[in-house]
């Protein structure tokens, strides 16, 4: 039997740490080969993680929660094969020589002086506790659940009968927030708090919020009237800092321009049904729009560039950023990579498949990562016009509004029409 080691990950260039969502496996349990292993979150996007081996999960090193560098052990598989590399050495016999035994104060004092505390990302295997808790009718919640329904007002005899996905029934987050989303017609946030590193053998990982009345949520100063509290997640909190440092990175100067898009539009309308049944897939405005854009930032190329320090790097690569929406109305920025070097039809499926990604949470940390210029569509909303923050470190964004129909006067070589 050998011992593999399963390390976190590298998500991308600029990612480096990742936290612990949830364990779809635990010690004792078989695992396959590329068969997910834990959910994990980074600034970016949350994904999941795969097993590079198959056998048992021998341990854990991280609990849920946990913030992880990239590259740390974060488990241990016994597989089938074994190998004198892979077989751990083993441990030094004990000392056979009598000693009096201490006593149970005196051991602990002595073990806190000798035995110091390994540094941060060194491995140290323990058993993570699970963060869920059993009701009285033998259904499991987890801390999380727990502390989202008390928060809502929902008694454990409500909760009881909302329907589960999880496994053997289990009653995940998602599962409730949208209960109360259909029961309330909002949409409520929620977010974990990374516990602490472990600091030795004996450290367990606690859970991020504790199953009792005491929440984890910041203390709220109170407020008149009636006021309903909703706590930013994790994403809104990164977008919201990721814009506040934009205004104060670059100076935003925004210019207006309107375009006839008529011939476009009839364009689209003609071509649309039998592109869908050949290509299998529909045609949207969004990537013609992305076309243009590709076909000016070769003919404007420092739109296509970031600033480092004093210096203007002009990118050759053309990457363009497409936001998208997400469903608990968060926006994510997938990226089309070499755009340049794709036709209408590869880009109207890579504009498809990463909107179609975002919305399920299956993109790739990569699919967030190296982007030169960013579009936006601000007209979903019903806008005419907008006001994009530009996305670091890239000099320009583009966004388009919604398209009307209006009376405008058209010069032609007859004249005014």
């Amino acid at each position: 039997m050998a011992l593999k080691e399963v390390v976190m990950p590298k998500m991308g260039e600029s990612i480096m740490e990742a936290t612990i969502l949830r364990w779809h496996k635990k010690p004792g349990d078989f695992v396959k080969q590329d068969e997910t292993l834990m959910d994990i979150a980074t600034d970016k996007v949350d994904s999941e993680v795969p097993s590079t081996e198959e056998g048992i999960l021998e341990e854990a090193l991280y609990g849920e929660n946990d913030v992880v560098p990239i590259g740390a052990v974060i488990a241990r598989i016994r597989t089938s094969v074994n190998t004198e590399a892979d077989t751990p050495a083993l441990p030094p016999p004990p000392v056979t020589t009598p000693a009096p035994s201490p006593k149970p104060a005196e051991a602990f004092e002595d073990q806190t002086i000798t035995d110091p505390a390994p540094p941060y990302g060194a491995d140290v295997p323990y058993q993570p506790t699970t963060p869920v808790i059993q009701t009285h009718a033998g259904r499991f919640y987890s801390p999380l659940v727990m502390n989202i329904a008390s928060s809502e007002g929902i008694p454990m005899s409500v909760l009881e009968t909302i329907p589960g996905t999880g496994a053997d029934g289990r009653l995940t987050k998602q599962d409730l927030l949208n209960y109360v989303e259909q029961q309330h017609g909002r949409t409520i946030r929620t977010e974990t708090l990374p516990s602490p590193k472990p600091s030795g053998p004996s450290t367990a990982p606690k859970p991020a919020v504790q199953p009792s009345s005491q929440s984890a949520s910041p203390s709220l100063q109170p407020h008149p009237g009636k006021v309903e509290v909703i706590e930013m997640d994790r994403m809104r909190k990164l977008i919201a800092d990721h814009m506040v440092k934009s205004k104060a990175t670059s100076a935003h100067v925004t210019s207006f321009s309107e375009a006839d898009v008529t011939n476009l539009v009839q364009w689209r309308d003609r071509v649309k049904a039998a592109y869908e049944k050949r290509e299998g897939e529909k045609l949207t405005l969004t990537p013609l729009f992305i076309e243009a854009i590709v076909n000016n930032l070769k003919r404007y190329p420092l739109l296509n560039s970031s600033l480092d320090g004093d210096v203007i790097l002009v990118k050759k690569d053309i990457n363009i950023g497409m936001a998208t929406a997400l469903p608990s109305g968060n926006l994510i920025v997938p990226v089309i990579k070499n755009a340049d070097q794709l036709n209408l039809v590869g880009l109207a499926r890579q504009v498809n498949l990463l909107a179609n990604n975002a919305r399920n949470n299956r993109l790739r940390p990569d699919d967030t990562q190296g982007g030169t210029f960013t579009f936006t569509n601000v007209g979903t909303f019903g806008s005419l016009m907008g006001t994009p923050i530009i996305n670091q470190p890239q000099v320009a964004i583009l966004a388009v509004g919604a398209i009307k129909k209006r009376p405008v006067i058209i010069e032609g070589p007859k004249g005014d029409s």
